[in-house]
C-alpha cells in the first residue's frame, strides 16, 4: 500500500513539473513527507499492513 501510494506521487509530481506547475509544490511536498515515512519505517524495522 505504501509502495503504490509512493510510487502515484513520484508520478505526480514529475508531471508537476510539465504539465501541472500551479500543484507542483504539493505535489513535492507529499513526496518529502512519503519518503520520510519510507525512511521512518525502514530504520524502526516496522513493515506496513
Amino acid at each position: 500500500m505504501l509502495w503504490t501510494l509512493v510510487g502515484i506521487l513520484v508520478v505526480l509530481w514529475l508531471l508537476g513539473f510539465s504539465v501541472f506547475h500551479v500543484a507542483g509544490g504539493l505535489i513535492h511536498l507529499l513526496l518529502v513527507a512519503a519518503v520520510i515515512v519510507v525512511l521512518f519505517q525502514l530504520i524502526t524495522g516496522r513493515r506496513a499492513v
